[in-house]
């Protein structure tokens, strides 16, 4: 293997949508994402210095469910009762899914617009 070659992080990420301006509503004004800039067929936001592109795919090969993104939450709770009160669909609600050490890692899951499928994630100190 080369070892001139090396992945230095992630430029963006693209989630696949059908109707470019319901989405960028919902992941900017129901998520709380900032719009960087809009163009055609295309939405740029920004999370916490990562770039996330909404796009309508051009080609039906690109046309297919996104990857599921985790969005990091300080209280899970209180953020799934934020997201529920602006009507998004949530998939279950904030459940444990590990303990490590004295951490717990909590998840709720929750669908955007296009079916695309989504993770709230929080990571507590297990009080004991």
């Amino acid at each position: 293997m080369s070892s001139d070659f090396q992945i230095k992080g992630i430029g963006q990420i693209s989630i696949r949508v059908h109707e470019l301006e319901a989405a960028t509503r919902f992941y900017q004004e129901t998520l709380g994402l900032n719009l960087l800039f809009q163009i055609p067929n295309m939405a740029f936001l920004e999370c916490n210095g990562l770039q996330i592109v909404l796009g309508v795919a051009e080609d039906p090969r690109f046309d297919h469910p996104s990857s599921v993104f985790y969005f990091k939450v300080d209280d899970i709770h209180s953020a799934y009762e934020t997201l529920v009160e602006r009507n998004v669909q949530f998939l279950d609600q904030p459940h444990k899914v590990a303990e490590m050490g004295g951490t717990a890692t909590w998840m709720t899951f929750f669908q955007d617009p296009d079916q695309n499928v989504h993770a709230l994630m929080s990571e507590v100190p297990v009080s004991g």
